[in-house]
């Protein structure tokens, strides 16, 4: 199984370097010079790209790699999502932290034990994180806090919500 660890966002100067959103909590480690990437690209197809460099820089990480030299290859990876596998990531040690993939499928139901969905994915937003969940076909935004999902039980396959009045309409 493959997890985002990056969204390309644009390419960044001339010599093919791409600005990336970091969807991993382990930069250094995802980005390592040498390391392969799965890339999805927008239209679906898949390619592998391995770091060249990686460098910080106005709150993103511009990464250079050995397969883009030119800025006009890096114009067709705009929006890209850059994939690791979930073998190789870290365990976590935080009983409270989830890697996204640990959490999409998970069933949603109320502290009474009725169903209200299946998470599809997790949100990422400036405001935090949002379980997207499928309620009947129709995707429901659940605010990933402890107050509105007090139960997390990854090996049970559920998560438990307490949401406000309105939230699941």
């Amino acid at each position: 199984m493959q997890v985002v660890v990056g969204r390309i966002a644009k390419a960044h100067g001339v010599r093919g370097e791409l600005a990336v959103d970091v969807r991993t909590d382990s930069p250094e480690r995802r980005f390592a010079v040498g390391t392969s990437l799965s890339v999805r690209l927008r239209d679906g197809a898949m390619r592998e790209l391995t770091v060249a460099a990686a460098r910080e820089h106005s709150g993103r990480l511009l990464v250079r790699f050995e397969q883009v030299l030119t800025r006009e290859v890096a114009e067709t990876l705009r929006g890209a999502l850059l994939l690791a596998d979930t073998a190789d990531l870290p365990p976590t040690e935080d009983p409270d932290e989830f890697y996204d993939h640990e959490l999409e499928g998970l069933r949603a139901e109320l502290a009474d034990g009725s169903e209200v969905g299946v998470v599809r994915e997790i949100v990422h937003s400036p405001g935090g994180e949002l379980l997207s969940v499928d309620r009947d076909g129709r995707t429901v935004l659940v605010p990933f806090v402890r107050a509105i999902v007090p139960t997390v039980d990854v090996a049970g396959g559920r998560v438990v919500l307490d949401p406000p009045e309105g939230l699941l309409d």
